[in-house]
């Protein structure tokens, strides 16, 4: 299971440039879907009968794009300036590796011998920050990239220290790799498998694939911020990779349904699997725009812990990143198996 986390983290995605995990997900599909479709922006939605047909089926929800960069300008001396593709802080950035397509580039600022006092003190901004990818010139640049195109992190996976791995976008292919997992096993309930595009862009793709399938509910599987770092104590490390799966009864964006919040936690508590809360309110979930589609829909989320999201290197606990979501419906019952059977009846 790790390892088609790590295929999946490989793969470049950009909010609004998914194709190449899209392509990915199609192909794993097929072979298990009785219905694909995809919409006018990218979303990907694959149904499953399951035992029990329902009037409104089951949603379960994953976002296939990453946060990155964009083209925005190429200077004279074939640097190339650049925005953020979703939510980034630019301290996290400088030195690191990038990649568009089979174009590498390294995100640049001035030295910090050429810096004045002034300049020391305060937060670096995106402005301040170039991609170097060796051009000589616009020109030399225009024939490498342009305007608009998008990129990534090159960022290597790699499993380190006490059952750790990292990598780029474990937000959120790792809420897509339990999917497919979960996809390959006969559900108990009707069920979308729904792989949204542009959440990191405001949560759009939910938006119009929540429409299209108007569910009774959807359950979202995200990776979350987690400040367990160190010297941090209590509740400032607002939850921890290794604390076990992360159950949010509200964040920056969602009040999720308080009964399907304690479905997930006792389901839980009942078979011993390992989870918590988070004790800071932020952020957000496709979650934010499912609950309030046509007439509204009861939402809920499981995530995994993630430590520097939204970074070139992300890290989260193997054991909590895919097993505390979901193994197998029937080998291995666990909560979500419960919450649909429970939300089902």
């Amino acid at each position: 299971m790790i390892e088609l986390m790590k295929e999946l983290c490989a793969l470049p995605g950009p909010s609004g440039c998914e194709d190449a995990v899209r392509a990915f997900v199609l192909k794993r599909v097929k072979p298990f879907a009785d219905e694909i479709r995809t919409d006018a922006i990218g979303n990907v939605m694959v149904f499953r009968k399951g035992r029990k047909a329902l009037d409104r089926p089951v949603a379960l929800c994953a976002h296939m794009d990453e946060v990155g960069v964009i083209i925005k300008k190429i200077t004279e001396d074939g640097m190339l300036k650049f925005g953020f593709v979703g939510g980034v802080d630019p301290r996290v950035v400088i030195g690191r590796p990038v990649r568009f397509g089979d174009v590498p580039g390294v995100i640049g600022i001035k030295a910090v011998h050429l810096t004045t006092a002034a300049e020391r003190r305060t937060m670096p901004k995106t402005k301040n920050l170039y991609i170097d990818i060796g051009a000589t010139s616009r020109a030399a640049a225009e024939k490498l990239v342009s305007l608009g195109d998008y990129g990534v992190f090159d960022s290597a996976v790699v499993e380190f220290g006490d059952g750790l791995i990292k990598a780029k976008a474990i937000d959120d292919r790792v809420g897509c790799a339990a999917l497919l997992r979960l996809l390959e096993d006969e559900p108990p309930v009707d069920t979308w498998f729904c792989f949204t595009v542009q959440e990191e862009t405001g949560l759009r793709g939910a938006a119009s694939m929540t429409f299209a399938l108007d569910p009774g509910f959807a359950m979202v599987l995200e990776g979350t911020t987690a400040a367990d770092l160190a010297e941090v104590e209590g509740a400032d490390a607002v939850c921890r990779v290794r604390g076990g799966v992360v159950l949010p009864f509200m964040d920056g964006a969602t009040i999720y349904d308080a009964a399907l919040f304690e479905l997930l936690r006792d389901a839980c508590i009942k078979r011993g699997i390992p989870w918590q809360t988070k004790t800071r309110v932020a952020g957000g979930t496709d979650a934010g725009r499912i609950h309030r589609s046509r007439a509204g829909v009861r939402v809920c989320a499981a995530a995994a812990p993630v430590r520097y999201i939204h970074s070139p290197s992300s890290v989260a606990a193997k054991a909590f990143s895919i097993s505390s979501f979901a193994i197998s419906w029937e080998s291995r019952p666990i909560f979500l198996h419960a919450l649909l059977l429970e939300t089902s009846s």
